[in-house]
């Protein structure tokens, strides 16, 4: 670990690492500015937990045979006057200028871990903000490292997401930016388009990024995949190493985080493939072998599993999650509720807690550590649960939803057992620190 230095920024003292205002924030390694992401402000109506009645919502608005009053009947939050959303004069624009696109129906990153179904339009306002510059970018492989500008929750956690999903603005709280890994100039992100028409390619890297890699020797980010994702993994690693945010707590939160580049290829290297780690825990359109798929790891067979008061398997009856997790929803803010959690002593000497579907059923072993995880001030398994509460949801969960959790307590744990692996590396980036100031 490295000292912490006081310092003197707008009248008050903070606390970061000797080294840490030489270091480059996110926005300055990349090529282009960070992209806000999506706001909806429908009330959900273009935002769906199922595929298939998203499918058939959206089919009905982009059909002219259909009366409009028909549509709101199946998706009421569509027929909500808003701040320059006119409801009916808004289907009549979006009618005229294009019809139902399959591929505009993607996936979605709402917050870490809860990821959705989207149906993108440019035309607005159906979207409060349909942020078409980042719709430009979500060509099929490309992916995302999501941050924000300033920290604004306490506790923040971790201030950094990755994704491969288009993504919501308040994926974090204090509004989640998005740094396509890929910077895609050209005409279209349609992947039927004439090949003029499609996008050329390039590393999202600044020229000063540029040059530290080439200082490096490094091959070319334009052309080897691999070097131009290098300096994303590492920042994934760097900023979830707790180390690194109990040294730099203040100038984080005050700030992108800044990212202590190595002044040798050989520790880059490893701590991108620290970070790869990380991106592969936190992508969840992407089993990981040994955590969600394949044989797990025994490390992680016991954690979070479904499991019933009084043994035995599950009865359909029991899938609903009614502990009290969340309330509203209907177009209203959901609210966080109390739920019901239990102290067990699988996870001896670590805390380890069951937590309750309801009064029948619950998952068996989710570490203490686990479940207080909070990713961009998301608190991320109960705010995952708030919004799946049957009086929310208005229904009860399926099996496979049942298993997410699951999936997700995984996910969460082996992330933690990489905590030491994770302040090993930043203190040793950190030593072995390049000056930023003369890579241009």
């Amino acid at each position: 670990r490295l000292r912490s230095a006081s310092a003197v920024s707008s009248g008050c003292v903070t606390s970061v690492s000797n080294t840490f205002t030489g270091w480059p924030t996110l926005a300055e390694l990349a090529g282009e500015a960070p992209i806000n992401g999506l706001m909806e402000k429908r009330g959900g109506a273009l935002i769906d937990m199922d595929k298939v009645q998203l499918t058939k919502v959206m089919r009905s608005y982009f059909d002219a045979s259909v009366e409009f009053g028909v549509v709101v009947q199946t998706r009421p939050e569509l027929g909500v006057s808003a701040s320059g959303y006119e409801p009916a004069r808004v289907r009549q624009k979006v009618l005229s200028v294009e019809g139902f696109q399959e591929h505009q129906l993607v996936r979605y990153s709402l917050r870490a871990y809860d990821i959705r179904w989207a149906y993108y339009s440019a035309v607005n306002p159906l979207w409060n903000r349909p942020r078409p510059a980042l719709w430009q970018q979500h060509l099929p492989g490309n992916r995302y490292v999501v941050s924000r500008p300033a920290g604004v929750a306490n506790p923040e956690g971790f201030p950094l997401m990755f994704t491969r999903c288009l993504g919501d603005n308040d994926a974090l709280r204090g509004h989640a930016y998005y740094i396509p890994l890929t910077w895609h100039a050209g005409k279209s992100n349609d992947m039927f388009a004439a090949p003029d028409e499609v996008p050329v390619a390039v590393a999202n890297l600044s020229v000063a990024t540029r040059s530290y890699l080439a200082a490096l020797e490094l091959p070319n980010p334009d052309t080897h995949p691999d070097t131009a994702e290098l300096i994303w993994m590492h920042a994934l690693a760097i900023c979830y190493s707790p180390a690194y945010l109990s040294d730099n707590a203040d100038g984080i939160r005050e700030n992108w985080p800044r990212i202590p580049l190595p002044a040798t290829a050989e520790v880059l290297l490893a701590s991108a493939a620290l970070g790869r780690q990380v991106a592969a825990l936190l992508d969840t359109e992407t089993p990981v072998p040994g955590v969600t798929s394949g044989t797990l790891r025994p490390e992680l067979k016991s954690i979070a599993v479904v499991s019933r008061v009084g043994g035995g398997a599950l009865k359909a009856e029991e899938f609903a999650l009614t502990a009290g997790w969340g309330s509203g929803g209907n177009g209203k803010p959901v609210m966080p509720g109390v739920g019901r959690v239990e102290h067990n002593a699988a996870g001896l000497p670590a805390p380890s807690l069951d937590v309750y579907l309801n009064a029948s059923a619950y998952w068996h072993n989710v570490p203490q550590q686990v479940w207080d995880l909070t990713i961009g001030g998301h608190q991320v398994m109960k705010k995952w649960l708030s919004y799946r509460e049957q009086r929310v949801l208005g229904r009860a969960l399926t099996m496979v939803e049942i298993m997410e959790v699951t999936a997700m307590a995984r996910r969460l744990t082996a992330l933690v057992l990489l905590q030491p692996a994770l302040n090993a590396n930043y203190s040793v980036a950190a030593a072995c620190n390049f000056a930023w100031g003369h890579a241009d």
